[in-house]
């Protein structure tokens, strides 16, 4: 199984995804990284410590130069292509996540192929960030000791012309239903049962489906609405989407890869803090794996941040950030603090 580990700028947080799948994850895998940007002394230095294979993006060199120079990349523009052409030359059953995504819980990889293949499977998520609530909008029922599926319930399906009008709610399709009472604000959230974006075990065919309207830019309302019309297609596999029945996976909510996603109007570079804790790093002072299986402790962040004490990478304003993060996910009901 391949497992793709989309990458930018964090090689702190990628050293401890590649620490943990080394010491969680059994059988016969292979580690793909597709990078975005990460200057060539980090790439380096990962190299050095893991056996992997690194790709880079199309726009790796304008952004790693960028980054570098303290210069500001254009943190809406994603490497789609490059994802895609990973992923098409993939194993037929792989794992796609992220450098800021790490292994708690051990996993045998070929045991878990062979299970989805057996079953029908086209996904399996490792790890849900402990948001339960969407099983209000699905079937759950064990298959395994390991596994359980999740099928959605009363769930909209149509083909892709369909499917285009009520996600982008085009010629007032979604408010038309909206006022004759067939759907509420919450509708759209059952179609996240069918899809995972940092910690899913794929069917090749299913993802490449699900991303192929997507070009340089994310907008997850395209994965949603492919993935509505393959669910539409397969309706009567009842095993279509599984999961772990303990979540084997975690990600951070107190770090990004870039500050525009999450703008708060505070006083902080989160590109400078990044690049503070890369360089702490790569001078074997930062422990990649401090506080693991949980994120890296506020207090060791801190410690960091006031030895170096940029005007752009104060503690006391990076805290404030990362709160606003953390609610921003407490207010869908993940679990951020465990």
């Amino acid at each position: 199984m391949d497992i793709i580990i989309k990458s930018y700028n964090r090689p702190y947080y990628l050293h401890r995804c590649l620490q943990s799948i080394k010491e969680n994850v059994q059988g016969n895998y292979k580690v793909i990284i597709v990078d975005d940007g990460t200057p060539q002394k980090y790439l380096d230095k990962i190299s050095s410590l893991y056996s992997v294979e690194i790709f880079k993006t199309e726009n790796y060199e304008k952004k790693s130069f960028n980054i570098e120079n303290d210069l500001i990349n254009d943190g809406f523009n994603i490497p789609t292509e490059s994802w895609r052409k990973a992923v098409e030359n993939a194993s037929d059953y792989f794992l796609i996540t992220e450098d800021d995504v790490w292994f708690t819980k051990e996993i045998n990889c070929d045991e878990l192929v062979s299970y989805m293949k057996l079953h029908n499977i086209h996904l399996t998520k490792l790890g849900i960030l402990g948001i339960y609530s969407d099983d209000n909008y699905s079937e759950v029922l064990s298959l395994s000791n390991e596994l359980e599926t999740t099928y959605p319930l009363k769930t909209f399906t149509s083909n892709q012309f369909i499917m285009n009008l009520f996600m982008f709610n085009k010629f007032k399709f979604f408010t038309i239903l909206y006022k004759l009472g067939l759907v509420d604000n919450h509708t759209r959230r059952k179609y996240w049962i069918l899809n995972s974006i940092l910690m899913g075990v794929y069917k090749k065919d299913y993802w490449l489906y699900m991303w192929k309207d997507s070009i340089n830019h994310l907008d997850e309302k395209i994965q949603l609405k492919n993935a509505a019309v393959w669910f539409g297609k397969n309706k009567k596999n009842r095993n279509l989407v599984t999961r772990t029945k303990d979540e084997k996976m975690k990600t951070t909510f107190k770090s990004s890869a870039s500050g525009q996603y999450h703008d708060y109007n505070i006083n902080l570079s989160i590109d400078k803090v990044n690049s503070i804790l890369n360089e702490a790093w790569l001078n074997k002072e930062f422990d990649a794996m401090q506080n693991y299986p949980k994120d890296f402790s506020d207090d060791y962040i801190k410690t960091f941040l006031d030895k170096e004490n940029h005007p752009d990478a104060q503690y006391d304003e990076w805290f404030k950030w990362a709160e606003k993060f953390r609610q921003q996910y407490r207010n869908l009901g993940a679990e951020v603090d465990n």
